[in-house]
């Protein structure tokens, strides 16, 4: 199996307009076991977008490494897909187009054109391929920017609150797609979210992070089996602990949603 993630001793920091410097991690150190869901979480504006983008080789730290199966991240690769928080399609493409915008970039469209379909498939978007990212609703366009980052076959996928901007009921939806695209391509994916919930219904590890500058705080073992009772004795109690630490970082955080 492949997808495994190092980082080591990570640090980052920017310059703002008025030159002063604002260090959003350090130090962080962390292992992503091949095929695992983690899920990064912390209070808003630590860093861990800037983690994830320093994963994808769109930032690179400062200081320290982050390795893809032993090798050193210097780069965006196709080894990482990325899905960020809006659906960023383009609009005046098709849903199949946008999805298969990736591999015609890439070059690589026309021995893997048969992909684009199936992974319209997999995100359960047949018989809208056609259809423009107007005429669908967010979690359908979601889902068309999942299967763009998944089309090409990443080792690792890299979502940015991709479900952030969904209703409740849609975002829930959304969550058991992903959870069975995980299970079934066993790929390794790495999550920031601001949901406790979802933190605890998704992951296998769940990441906290300090406030700015971030290093890691603490991180759970989410020992539940899938699919998750999100009212159960063990499923609240996950989430208690992880309230608590959040709130001793710095952040009162609380869930979006209760069933």
């Amino acid at each position: 199996m492949v997808g495994r993630v190092e980082i080591k001793d990570v640090s980052k920091s920017f310059v703002n307009p008025d030159k002063s410097i604002v260090k959003a991690l350090n130090k962080v150190n962390l292992s992503v076991e091949p095929g695992s869901f983690v899920t990064l979480i912390g209070p808003s504006g630590c860093g861990k977008t800037t983690l994830l983008r320093a994963i994808s080789g769109l930032s690179i730290a400062d200081e320290g490494d982050i390795f893809i199966d032993e090798e050193l991240v210097v780069k965006p690769g196709a080894d990482r897909g990325f899905a960020f928080q809006q659906s960023n399609l383009y609009p005046w493409l098709t849903i199949e187009q946008n999805i298969a915008f990736g591999l015609k970039a890439m070059g690589v469209y026309k021995e893997k054109k048969e992909d684009v379909q199936k992974y319209i498939e997999l995100v359960n978007l047949k018989g809208f391929e056609k259809s423009y990212p107007h005429q669908l609703s967010g979690g359908m366009n979601q889902r068309a920017s999942l299967a763009r980052a998944l089309v090409g076959k990443p080792k690792v996928l890299l979502l940015d609150e991709p479900l952030g901007a969904l209703d409740a009921f849609t975002r829930m939806n959304m969550q058991d797609e992903i959870l069975k695209i995980q299970a079934g391509q066993k790929m390794t994916m790495i999550m920031v979210t601001h949901d406790v919930d979802e933190a605890v219904y998704m992951s296998d590890k769940v990441v906290i992070m300090t406030s700015r500058p971030a290093k890691v705080e603490e991180v759970i073992d989410i020992k539940l089996s899938k699919p998750r009772a999100r009212g159960s004795y063990d499923f609240i109690q996950y989430r208690t602990k992880i309230l608590k630490i959040l709130d001793y970082a710095g952040e009162n955080m609380e869930p979006e949603y209760y069933l």
